[in-house]
């Protein structure tokens, strides 16, 4: 591993997210998973940037109480932002058709707030990716939301799945962070923690 300077932590990816956890993976770091269930609300008039660290660091601070001095956190949270609203996760399908609708012929923002949660240390961050949809057709988003049920996924869709191949025109930003985790800048930020 070339992050040494975290060799000596027992690192905790608190995300049931398996993309998240692939991504980690990949990265070459050695963790386990632990979540817990925390509502994802969030204050009124909390602005784009300020939603995904805001939820990134409530999920981190809820492991205050049992969090080791050799431990460390690592918490994310994504949302789709379209139009001055949060998309979040569909709650049923006629919710996520509606969401792939709005998206359709639009442009979007992805952001991912990342919270480094040690019982010294506490940094967070967040990266931010423009999306670009083609006009989707029903019989295309009926087609996606049959064969792929993206209800664990903010604005109902992975870029890395049908929907993506198929309807995403254009990016500018990070492809991992529209995957949920934002893994160059994670990297970053655990070289120096």
């Amino acid at each position: 591993m070339l992050l040494h300077n975290i060799e000596s932590y027992e690192i905790i990816l608190a995300s049931k997210s398996p993309r998240r956890q692939q991504l980690l993976a990949d990265l070459g770091l050695k963790f386990r998973v632990e979540s817990m269930d925390i509502p994802e609300d969030f204050p009124e008039g909390l602005g784009m940037t300020e939603v995904p660290v805001f939820l990134a660091e409530l999920k981190a601070e809820a492991f205050c109480p049992i969090l080791k001095d050799n431990q460390l956190v690592i918490t994310a949270d994504t949302i789709v932002w379209l139009d001055g609203q949060v998309m979040n996760k569909p709650s049923d399908y006629a919710n996520g058709f509606r969401m792939l609708k709005e998206l359709s012929g639009n442009k979007h923002q992805v952001l991912t707030g990342v919270c480094l949660l040690s019982t010294e240390k506490k940094v967070s961050f967040y990266a931010s990716t423009d999306v670009w949809f083609k006009e989707l057709s029903d019989e295309e988003i009926n087609y996606y939301l049959e064969n792929f049920r993206p209800y664990d996924k903010a604005g109902a869709y992975g870029i890395q799945e049908w929907i993506g191949y198929i309807g995403i025109n254009h990016i500018e930003g990070s492809f991992f962070n529209v995957m949920g985790l934002p893994i160059q800048s994670l990297y970053e930020h655990l070289k120096t923690f």
